[in-house]
């Protein structure tokens, strides 16, 4: 009998480096949007959403030519997938950047990272209590807990407390926001076993980068292109989450959510360090120790979710008994 050939995205090495590599393209972004803003001269939500609606249109686009050309056949959804890629598009790009944006146009940057910060969270309690895709156990939950305090700890200097209604609104807008891509990432591990994540990554970017792109502009939203390193730098953006997503839905497919979304916590640590580096004057206030205690919590928290020393002793058995036959 022929057995199932494993994922090499399933290997714990092969994650560990993919997902930081995600999560660090994902950082990037965040000094990569703030240079965009200012050489496209962008003001207001309105010309925020017409960005980020070219950024994932032309990401979609990219991953459909990209991944065709290395697979050597024209990437398409299957008609009864339709539905499939419109409902992740729903979820992943329209519903949780247009909160998001709206929230940060409402909050301060450092409380939208530390409310973006709970997605693993989410994710971890959409796909057990509600898609019954793995089991809610206490390790995973203090896996969470762990990760998500290092988040704060990052920000620390920079949370204030306040009773406006506005600030208020934007945080929970920021809180709908990871909600709903928390709720993708659950959609897309299910989705996967009738799609190609790849396929459904690039055509609910499109779906979902001309929907927002239309929002723009009939909202007024304006970008003004008066030098290549504007369009450098949204061409940047758009590979980014191309390669990013679809490695990322790659992961989902071959591992339990819980194992892959809690290294969403590095995200934010990548977008610090990356603006640290890139935009010194936007971080001047995270401390060192800080940075170093949040590093060694989110760590920990992904090494807690992912170390299981009963299934390397069972791999490990297997291994003895192939030899010994």
């Amino acid at each position: 009998m022929q057995t199932e050939r494993k994922s090499i995205f399933s290997n714990p090495i092969v994650l560990i480096i993919v997902a930081l590599l995600c999560n660090a393209l994902w950082g990037s972004a965040t000094p990569a949007i703030k240079t965009g803003y200012e050489l496209l001269e962008i003001e207001g939500v309105a010309s925020i959403m017409l960005f980020a609606g070219i950024r994932f249109t032309l990401a979609g686009i990219f991953t459909v030519i990209i991944f065709s050309i290395a697979r050597r056949k024209f990437l398409f959804p299957k008609k009864e997938n339709f539905t499939r890629v419109l409902t992740v598009s729903a979820f992943q790009t329209v519903i949780q950047y247009i909160f998001f944006y709206l929230g940060l146009a409402y909050t301060t940057g450092v409380k939208g990272t530390v409310t973006s910060g709970s997605g693993a969270f989410f994710a971890v309690i959409i796909a057990s209590l509600i898609f019954k895709q793995e089991k809610l156990t206490v390790k995973k939950i203090l896996a969470c807990v762990i990760g998500f305090a290092g988040i704060v700890i990052i920000n620390f200097n920079g949370l204030t407390f306040t009773d406006d209604p506005m600030d208020i609104l934007g945080v929970v807008f920021v809180l709908l926001s990871t909600v709903s891509n928390s709720c993708s990432s659950v959609l897309i591990k299910k989705f996967s076993a009738h799609e190609d994540p790849v396929v459904i990554s690039g055509y609910q970017f499109i779906v979902g980068g001309i929907f927002m792109v239309a929002v723009g502009l009939i909202a007024g939203g304006e970008i003004h292109v008066s030098n290549f390193g504007g369009v450098a730098i949204l061409i940047y953006l758009a590979l980014l989450s191309a390669v990013a997503y679809s490695l990322w839905g790659l992961l989902l497919k071959s591992n339990p959510v819980s194992r892959v979304t809690i290294f969403n916590f590095m995200t934010p640590v990548f977008g610090v360090l990356l603006t640290m580096l890139f935009l010194p004057s936007e971080n001047s206030s995270v401390a060192p120790w800080n940075l170093v205690i949040t590093l060694f919590l989110v760590c920990l928290g992904i090494f807690l979710l992912n170390y299981n020393p009963q299934k390397k002793e069972a791999e490990a058995e297997a291994i003895e008994e192939v030899k010994d036959k």
